[in-house]
């Protein structure tokens, strides 16, 4: 088999292989969540999701303490989202933080360069999808993956907060996804953090005047979320939530070993 179908880790350079193996069979996981297959189709597929996992836990099993930053793929150089997303990279990285993003283009890019800037870790879980999005060169670690949900417990797994900086559909899923297993007590009350105000105003006043009003959620459900345009205060949400775990800083040497 070619090495990009089992999914090795990607340089994390411009010249990045292309996943021709991968794309070829774009809409398998469509088919997987179809319906019903045979046993031997499905015993196939369970080995290769297990193999997903493998490739994701040996992959960051070593990146220090991380901060996952999601956003839009669409949003880029001389956007003003993407100025906003490279400075709160930045942040991130000189508070002592890995940077994981989905290792895409537009914000995730911009978070990881901002990484970069710093000399901080920055490390992306990209994914194969029809529009062919290829890991950004901000990456010092990045693993492609071919299952939507591997990938998005990889990239919640890792960390101790959330920045949500704005984006559509897929970012709304992700940061969902983050506040339900909250909720829900399936992962720690880490801060979920919204980045921009102006942006994000309306879906904050409505998880509180809709869902708590009419008794959707309670007040206390929502007490991680945190909203603000201030970077500084963001660092002060996360530094306040993670005092006491007894984190080391990020070293980006072991993160490009």
């Amino acid at each position: 088999m070619p090495k990009s179908f089992f999914g090795f880790l990607y340089p994390a350079n411009p010249r990045i292989r292309r996943l021709s193996t991968l794309r070829a069979d774009i809409r398998g996981e469509a088919k997987f969540l179809a319906g019903q297959h045979s046993r031997v189709s499905e015993t196939l597929r369970l080995f290769r999701i297990v193999i997903e996992y493998i490739r994701g836990f040996r992959a960051f099993q070593n990146i220090g303490p991380t901060i996952t930053v999601f956003g839009s793929a669409r949003f880029n150089e001389g956007h003003p989202y993407y100025d906003l997303a490279r400075r709160v990279g930045a942040e991130i990285g000189r508070a002592g933080f890995t940077v994981m993003t989905g290792g895409g283009p537009g914000i995730m890019e911009a978070a990881n360069r901002g990484a970069k800037d710093v000399g901080a870790p920055s490390v992306g879980c990209n994914i194969v999808v029809p529009h062919e999005q290829e890991p950004n060169k901000y990456l010092d670690r990045v693993v492609t993956f071919y299952y939507f949900f591997v990938r998005k417990l990889m990239l919640v797994k890792y960390s101790y907060a959330f920045v949500i900086l704005p984006g559509g559909v897929g970012t709304l899923d992700e940061m969902t996804e983050a506040v339900t297993l909250i909720q829900t007590g399936k992962l720690y009350d880490f801060p979920v953090i919204l980045v921009g105000k102006e942006y994000w105003k309306g879906l904050y006043q409505w998880f509180n005047d809709t869902l708590v009003k009419q008794g959707a959620v309670s007040a206390s459900d929502l007490r991680f979320i945190h909203m603000t345009d201030d970077l500084g205060e963001m660092i002060a949400i996360i530094r306040e939530n993670t005092r006491g775990l007894g984190l080391k800083n990020a070293s980006s040497s072991s993160v490009t070993q």
